[in-house]
């Protein structure tokens, strides 16, 4: 499956953006699905993940309160809604897929995104 990540941009602290993932496949509601961010010269971090029928969620606790996946099935896509962003929360932000598990750590996906840049200004 294809993924294409979409919605990043420029915003100040205190503000929202809402990230989008479409995917390729029309069996994209058979895959756990997750968001990650890379900050420069950091290691790949889990955001957010979701099941494949949106019943169970995961957070970072960074984001815990403030960040929500959801996903739509019959559009094939899965969306981070973010708000009260943080500057901290600046970094690439990927979509991840997998069609076995739970999607709540890098090795754990079988497909990437091509990632969209989230800079959050103080």
């Amino acid at each position: 499956v294809q993924l294409q990540a979409s919605g990043g941009g420029l915003v100040q602290a205190g503000g929202s953006l809402r990230l989008s993932c479409a995917a390729s496949r029309r069996t994209f509601g058979s895959y756990y699905t997750g968001w990650f961010r890379q900050a420069p010269g950091k290691e790949r971090e889990f955001v957010a993940g979701i099941s494949r029928s949106s019943e169970t969620t995961y957070y970072a606790d960074s984001v815990k309160g403030r960040f929500t996946i959801s996903r739509d099935n019959a559009k094939n896509s899965v969306s981070l809604q973010m708000n009260s962003l943080k500057p901290e929360d600046t970094a690439v932000y990927y979509c991840a897929a997998s069609p076995y598990r739970f999607v709540l750590d890098a090795t754990a996906a079988a497909y990437w995104g091509q990632g969209t840049q989230v800079t959050v200004s103080s």
